[in-house]
């Protein structure tokens, strides 16, 4: 179970940058995937976060732990 949510970020990279672009070399891959995942973290809406981003669901996550305590 604790692999799903690794396989899914994989497959979804793979499938929505890797195979759709030809890196030319190391450093370009870098920065694309970089930028990748700056738009699949603060950008990119996930059905199983109800519409949100990853960006949004831990930084309300650390507000509810920090009014908590």
């Amino acid at each position: 179970m604790d692999n799903v949510f690794i396989e899914r970020l994989w497959r979804s990279v793979k499938y929505e940058e890797v195979y759709l672009k030809g890196y030319e070399t190391i450093p370009e891959a870098r920065r694309e995937l970089g930028a990748y995942f700056d738009f699949y973290n603060r950008r990119r809406r996930h059905q199983g976060l109800e519409e949100r981003t990853p960006d949004e669901v831990y930084w309300s996550t650390l507000q509810t732990e920090r009014t908590a305590a």
